[in-house]
């Protein structure tokens, strides 16, 4: 491996990415997207180091060390897909959904993201109204996907009164709650902001292709995956990270013991944002977790639109 096939992959990139007039930079980023992992903290202290161009350089050279980091590890894990780079592939599909890319550069970057530091995404690819990304108002609401009738019930009351308030809902687009606060924002003509563990281009759950079909339309899908990627469990996680630094608070509505929507409020707690949970009946699995929130996280309690736009 050597800085050739670097510099064959950024030249391939760039021309394929052309009409978005980006700078070598954002074109680097753009193939950090295809050969890494979200949320490689080691990568993103590189990048950070000296930027995303000279990172590619670097890490096809020899040395176990650069810029002051050990790339061993990350040379071991990137640089065979590096050889195997589906950029091409990648930015073409981009271009058959009209799927744009956005790094820190671009006016409609989160800012939020910043507060992740070295697990920061190294760029995003979107479709829809980007500019909602940055939205001044936004509150990320999440839940159990298995979400019972209560659940759907005060979700769709509480997000239906914060877009009347002019706020963005964010989420993640899965069954249950997730879903429930999405359409519960279209159907008060609101906007809302989906963030999937893979490409834009594949939408994930398969049964809510209409839905985010839509939130093209009238909000905005983005990730940090390029198009072609597959969610897996690992990208979900680190998918979360991304709906609670890319909004202002989040609600968890309804959620189990275990829920991945704790995941959700571990990243906004540990990122400083507001978090409220909404209580249920004692006697409900599937609000164990929404207690525990308000019990071992701090939790605001919210019981309805005045509660929730107050975090």
């Amino acid at each position: 491996m050597n800085a050739l096939t670097i510099t064959r992959h950024l030249t391939t990139a760039t021309a394929a990415l052309a009409s978005q007039n980006l700078s070598p930079d954002a074109i680097a980023r753009a193939v950090w997207t295809t050969i890494g992992e979200p949320g490689d903290t080691q990568a993103g202290a590189l990048i950070n180091a000296v930027g995303a161009a000279d990172a590619l350089t670097l890490l096809c050279q020899g040395d176990g060390n650069a810029a002051g980091l050990d790339l061993t590890n990350l040379r071991g894990r990137v640089l065979p897909r590096v050889a195997d780079s589906g950029i091409v592939t990648a930015v073409h599909a981009a271009e058959k959904v009209d799927a744009v890319l956005i790094t820190s550069e671009h006016p409609h970057w989160p800012t939020g993201f910043a507060d992740l530091g070295s697990s920061a995404p190294h760029a995003l690819w979107a479709r829809g109204n980007t500019a909602l990304l940055v939205a001044p108002k936004s509150i990320a609401v999440v839940g159990a996907r298995a979400a019972t009738g209560y659940g759907e019930h005060v979700c769709m009351d509480i997000v239906g009164g914060l877009v009347g308030r002019g706020h963005t809902i964010v989420s993640g687009a899965a069954y249950g709650i997730d879903g429930m606060a999405h359409r519960a924002a279209l159907a008060s003509d609101g906007q809302t902001v989906a963030f999937l563990a893979g490409g834009v281009d594949r939408f994930y759950p398969t049964g809510h292709d209409a839905l985010l079909t839509r939130i093209v339309t009238d909000g905005v899908v983005a990730s940090e995956m390029p198009c072609g990627s597959a969610p897996t469990k690992w990208r979900f996680l680190m998918r979360n990270r991304l709906i609670a630094a890319g909004s202002n608070a989040t609600l968890v509505v309804e959620a189990g013991w275990r829920s991945g929507s704790l995941n959700v409020a571990g990243h906004a707690k540990a990122l400083g944002r507001p978090l409220g949970a909404v209580p249920g009946p004692v006697t409900s699995p599937t609000s164990a977790g929404c207690h525990r929130l308000i019990k071992e996280y701090g939790a605001r309690i919210i019981t309805d639109t005045a509660d929730a736009a107050e975090l």
